[in-house]
């Protein structure tokens, strides 16, 4: 179940931080560029988006949308655009007003998030929005629960569970694994290993070692990569 909107502090630059799990919700060297470093780019998205009809982003921890709203920009500049599918999880969904206050610090994102703050109404369970012409399917809850009801393949439902198609990227952009192992769990890594398409891959800020032993088991190969800013390293990987 969702466990509502969180209590967040703004640090200088109205950066959202969580107390409850010490980190914020994207970098203050900029979380902007942090998430074309980390997400666009060490998913090679600009090599494999051209020519493709569809493609399908999935993401661990939805928290301000700018990820989801990075990868709209990015796409919007494509002279031939896939159609995107955008699926993401979410435990604790932010209010409309900490959504406004913290994509307000993005003004080049300013008509995408509006378009993102006029749909938003999340409510636990699975959601459908459509923004800028894209599909985002949140999911408000335990994404180790969550996942459970996805099915790869074709269609709206089968039996109750909801089918998507298969990943073709992975933001795995949960808070700190040392303060949020939730969602860097074997079992659910696994889980998405197993709704990823064939040449698939993963991006994280992250390159704790066991992370990179629960994504490896999961059945990714991982390679360390230049982090972003004053970060050291960061992880990328393929399916297989």
């Amino acid at each position: 179940m969702s466990k509502g909107a969180p209590e967040l502090e703004w640090l200088e630059g109205d950066v959202p931080h969580a107390p409850g799990f010490g980190d914020t919700y994207f970098s203050k060297a900029g979380g902007l560029e942090e998430t074309r470093h980390v997400f666009i780019d060490g998913n090679r998205l600009l090599e494999r988006l051209p020519g493709r009809p569809s493609f399908t982003v999935a993401e661990l921890g939805f928290g301000t949308g700018l990820n989801f709203l990075t990868t709209l920009d990015m796409i919007a500049a494509l002279e031939e655009a896939p159609n995107l599918t955008f699926l993401s999880f979410e435990l604790y969904p932010l209010s409309a007003y900490q959504l406004e206050r913290a994509l307000a610090a993005f003004p080049a994102l300013t008509g995408l998030s509006d378009q993102l703050l006029r749909a938003w109404s999340p409510a636990p369970g699975w959601n459908r929005m459509t923004v800028a012409g894209a599909e985002l399917l949140l999911g408000i809850g335990d994404a180790r629960v969550m996942i459970s009801d996805l099915v790869e393949g074709s269609g709206t439902l089968a039996g109750g569970r909801t089918v998507i198609p298969a990943v073709d990227a992975w933001y795995l952009d949960g808070f700190s694994p040392a303060k949020n192992p939730e969602l860097w769990d074997a079992d659910l890594l696994k889980r998405a290993a197993d709704l990823t398409a064939a040449d698939g891959t993963l991006a994280t800020y992250t390159a704790a070692g066991w992370v990179r032993r629960n994504l490896q088991s999961a059945g990714f190969s991982v390679e360390k990569k230049q982090g972003f800013a004053g970060k050291r390293e960061m992880v990328v990987g393929r399916k297989g």
